[in-house]
């Protein structure tokens, strides 16, 4: 978590790509059979431009399936002999025009949700039926790319299913723990750039004829702005040692609230630098704007902020 938090501070991009690839790589080893594991884990390692993507996200589907809604994903695969025909598309992937290998979510029991009919299959770039469509125009976090993928008459042989057959659910569960703690962490980054920004202003900036940081408005301002980074940063570096100590008393509401505590503090933050730079801070050359950008992607990415609540919420006891 320190050093994706450390990788946001620079680029928010730059961070969640590295993020992405570590989660998925730990989530593949804990999942994949051994024959799995040869076929992706080892050219994995091998290749240093190798990067990792995890699919689930489509038009009709996203945060819903965080609460599993009675849906079904729309990209499905159908059972034929020796494996699986798969129809569909995703979208929102992140690293996915440019990743080696996937994870992909898909619906195999029609007659069931998306929690007990789906599966996950590996498969990796250049499977045939299986191609990269538009990367998405985003706001903010431009590095890290997202795009569409489409499986057409796509065959994917049975060992390439990852886990058991329908059970896609309770494989994405064991990616579930960390997949959060990842996402505060890059966001926590921008949330310290924004904050070292504003103090740098803030210190060099004269109105009023004493610096900024010399009215108590904007000095009680900055004070806070590190509060609540100190604040995020423990509670991501708690989660991060529960989720790999779980019976020292992990629970749910750690694999969700840290990243919608760490979003909602950079979102803030980024508005008061804003506001602290003045009209400064809405010209490109002040470099605000960027942040501000950044600081906006993970009030939805990795589930939506409200969603994860009631995600924590459906876990305590009240």
């Amino acid at each position: 978590a320190m050093v994706i938090e450390e990788l946001g501070r620079g680029d928010l991009g730059t961070s969640v790509v590295f993020a992405q690839t570590l989660k998925i790589a730990k989530f593949m080893e804990n999942v994949l059979n051994d024959d799995q594991k040869a076929r992706s884990l080892v050219p994995f390692k091998d290749d240093p431009r190798a990067i990792l993507s995890i699919c689930s996200t489509e038009p009709a589907n996203g945060s819903n399936g965080i609460l599993y809604y009675p849906t079904t994903y729309t990209t499905k695969a159908v059972k034929t002999e020796g494996g699986w025909i798969a129809n569909g598309m995703k979208h929102f992937i992140s690293n996915s025009n440019r990743s080696r290998f996937f994870m992909v979510f898909m619906q195999t029991d029609p007659d069931k949700t998306l929690a007990e009919g789906a599966t996950c299959f590996l498969l990796e770039r250049g499977h045939p039926g299986f191609t990269v469509g538009r990367v998405h125009d985003k706001l903010g976090e431009r590095l890290a790319n997202n795009s569409e993928l489409f499986f057409t008459d796509c065959f994917i042989p049975d060992e390439n299913v990852v886990g058991e057959p329908n059970n896609g659910a309770g494989v994405k569960r064991v990616f579930g723990p960390s997949s959060n703690i990842y996402a505060g962490a890059s966001i926590l980054g921008v949330a310290v750039a924004c904050y070292e920004k504003a103090l740098d202003w803030a210190q060099t900036r004269i109105q009023g004829g004493k610096p900024l940081i010399e009215h108590d408005g904007i000095r009680a301002q900055v004070a806070e702005m590190k509060m609540k980074i100190d604040a995020a940063r423990s509670y991501i570096h708690r989660a991060a040692w529960l989720a790999d100590h779980q019976d020292q008393g992990w629970d749910v509401t750690y694999g969700s609230l840290p990243k919608v505590m760490a979003s909602q503090v950079a979102w803030e933050i980024a508005t008061w630098t804003l506001e602290i730079h003045g009209g400064h801070g809405y010209m490109k050359e002040a470099g605000v704007e960027k942040l501000v950008r950044d600081a906006a992607a993970f009030l939805h990415s990795d589930g939506v902020n409200r969603t994860l609540l009631l995600r924590a919420a459906k876990s305590m006891e009240w």
